[in-house]
């Protein structure tokens, strides 16, 4: 077990903490991941490689946290809680937002389910087939969008760092 979670920790925290956009959250995951695949190791059969079925746990995982009670309300006091400690007027936080241009943050600021296909296929190099067993969904509903991804990225970001995802 532990040189599974070596080989394969450290890819599945970035994973989990492109969903969930902290990484105190993403480790937690993380160790759920593991605990579930070391409860169920035996249901394991091998068809898929062990890094899409530890992958396709964390995004399941994910998507629960994401869906969770918990997980919103936790949101909306951190996001007050912050606007009121910070001493900033909201005119201030949204420019400092709003001048974030590295690719990595507009691409966290995309809803789910482009941000997924894009972390999956630039980042962690799946295939669009790949990336459709592991979502649940059909492989011409990833590359739709994984189109409308870069879309929605083209009107965020500027030209230099838009050259990067141009290769499909």
């Amino acid at each position: 077990m532990k040189k599974i979670m070596d080989s394969h920790g450290e890819y599945l925290i970035r994973l989990a903490y492109f969903y969930v956009k902290d990484w105190a959250t993403a480790e937690d995951i993380m160790q759920e991941v593991f605990i579930s695949y070391y409860r169920k190791s035996a249901q394991f059969d091998n068809r898929a490689s062990l890094k899409t079925y530890l992958s396709k746990i964390t995004v399941n995982k994910c998507h629960d946290h994401l869906r969770s009670w918990k997980n919103k309300r936790s949101l909306f006091s951190n996001g007050i809680g912050s606007l009121i400690s910070s001493g900033k007027s909201p005119e201030t936080i949204l420019e400092q937002h709003t001048n974030r241009g590295n690719l990595t943050n507009k691409i966290l600021e995309l809803p789910i389910k482009y941000r997924e296909v894009i972390l999956l296929f630039y980042y962690q190099e799946f295939t669009s087939k790949e990336i459709s067993e592991l979502l649940n969904c059909p492989e011409n509903t990833v590359k739709t969008r994984l189109r409308r991804a870069k879309d929605l990225l083209r009107e965020k970001v500027d030209l230099k760092e838009w050259e990067g995802m141009q290769d499909e």
